[in-house]
């Protein structure tokens, strides 16, 4: 199974860390996942210096400031209720985020 990348715009850290507003957030968390567990977290304050590849991008609601991410045709997901990382992710491994619909 290959690993893939999901980039989550987070607030707080430690135990406090949780999903945040693009606009709102400290840093961006970069985490990779393979044999459907987390493999490894890092953590930017800027996204633009990222060099991994980024198979999605998930934020906390639909309507936060994601049209970037459409232009380089990076799918976005909403987390509805899931806020941690560790949350997030296993609803990512189970197909229980939601597909944000392509805007500009």
């Amino acid at each position: 199974m290959q690993n893939f990348n999901i980039l989550i715009p987070v607030q707080g850290k430690g135990e406090d860390e949780k999903i945040s507003l693009i606009g709102a957030r400290d840093r961006w968390a970069l985490i990779e996942v393979g044999e459907g567990k987390i493999q490894g977290i890092t953590y930017h304050d800027d996204r633009n210096r990222i060099e991994a590849f980024i198979d999605s991008v998930v934020v906390m609601d639909k309507n936060d400031e994601v049209a970037d991410f459409f232009a380089e045709s990076i799918p976005v997901l909403e987390a509805p209720v899931q806020r941690t990382i560790e949350d997030i992710i296993e609803a990512y491994m189970f197909k229980e985020l939601y597909e944000v619909p392509i805007q500009f």
